[in-house]
């Protein structure tokens, strides 16, 4: 499967590019903390020579020190003696040194952060025209950020749309493609260049504004596949007259999923087991989709043909034909076609294999 242009491994791992931006902050951060450093260094020196050299008490010896370093050269300067006129000439010279080298760090640090963020969002920009075959997430609260992160660890490419501040800095910090504004507006959607997209998951919290994104969305993209989120029930019907391919209600995911708990419990294990994996889980078994290519020698043979289950240890759940029919748990006599899709569950490496020989 394709690599992402930019996407963080968002269950804390850091990419190379998320270990490159914070070496770059490292090296910009340096040179202040040395230049604040030198500072302290400068007038602690002064004070204790003032102290030493003077025997004035220490508040005394620290207000000589600044009135020497800024330059403004009041009482208690005029009071020295020989050696202590010598410190302060020294303090002088050091001081016009040092505070000129912390001018110029921030200075620098404040232009490289303003030219750093311009490019990073030059760069992002780029990466986003050159988008295909990617998913587009419209909201990033708690349900878009689960989408993300799923999606994100399936290594697809993607692309949020999120307007509040707050949780566009999410997805920023973990790397993620994401664009601030309106995902109801067409201009946006078009930057998220929604024509080439694979699919799009409208996540926001209100039914309202779902609506109007599912409706601008298929109104661009007569053909592409629209999840979007309901958080009522008599959205649901709104939604798909919208052009919604499928509603999704977390709260009827959550009741169905603790009624199945509490009734079939080891039914709910079994597909936790099977579905973790997908999120980065410690078995290594996936449930996964495989479509069947004009030329794999799966087509148009029978399944207990194809030998899957005995030569890569996969079982076909289902096939999914063209026209959209679903045959589940097919048996040793069904068909594979060209454009099928076959529903099958195994370990990722074997899996791979699969996607191979069905041509993909």
């Amino acid at each position: 499967m394709k690599e992402p242009p930019a996407v963080t491994a968002a269950l804390g791992m850091m990419s190379p590019r998320g270990t490159h931006n914070a070496s770059l902050w490292s090296k910009a951060l340096r040179r202040p903390v040395i230049a604040l450093a030198l500072i302290a260094f400068l007038i602690g020196c002064g004070t204790a020579g003032f102290h030493v050299i003077e025997g004035w008490p220490w508040f005394q010896s620290l207000y000589a020190t600044l009135m020497t370093l800024s330059t403004i050269g009041a009482e208690p300067e005029n009071q020295l003696s020989h050696s202590g006129r010598i410190l302060n000439v020294g303090l002088i010279f050091l001081g016009l040194g040092v505070v000129g080298f912390a001018v110029a760090t921030l200075t620098q640090a404040v232009i490289e952060s303003e030219l750093g963020s311009v490019f990073g969002r030059r760069r992002m920009e780029k990466e986003i025209a050159q988008l295909k075959d990617h998913i587009i997430i419209c909201g990033v609260g708690r349900v878009g950020r689960r989408v993300a992160t799923e999606i994100a660890a399936r290594h697809i490419p993607l692309v949020i749309i999120e307007q509040e501040p707050e949780k566009a800095r999410w997805a920023q910090e973990r790397n993620l493609l994401c664009i601030m504004g309106d995902a109801t507006s067409e201009a946006v959607l078009r930057q998220a260049r929604i024509e080439y997209a694979k699919g799009l998951a409208s996540a926001v919290t209100s039914d309202a504004q779902n609506v109007y994104i599912v409706l601008t969305a298929r109104g661009m993209a007569p053909h592409l596949p629209i999840i979007a989120r309901a958080s009522e029930e008599a959205a649901e019907s709104t939604l798909m007259r919208a052009g919604a391919t499928a509603v999704l209600s977390p709260y009827t995911y959550a009741g169905q999923r603790m009624a199945r708990m509490l009734t079939r419990p080891n039914v709910q294990r079994f597909l936790d087991v099977a579905l973790s994996s997908l999120s980065g889980g410690d078995l290594d078994l996936q449930i996964e989709e495989v479509r069947v290519g004009g030329n794999s020698r799966l087509a148009g043979a029978n399944v207990v043909d194809t030998d899957l289950r005995r030569g890569l240890g996969v079982i076909v759940l289902a096939i999914r034909r063209k026209d959209g029919s679903i045959a589940f748990n097919p048996g040793p006599e069904q068909t594979i076609w060209p454009g099928d899709f076959l529903i099958v569950v195994g370990d990722s490496g074997k899996l791979k294999e699969l996607e191979v020989l069905a041509g993909v």
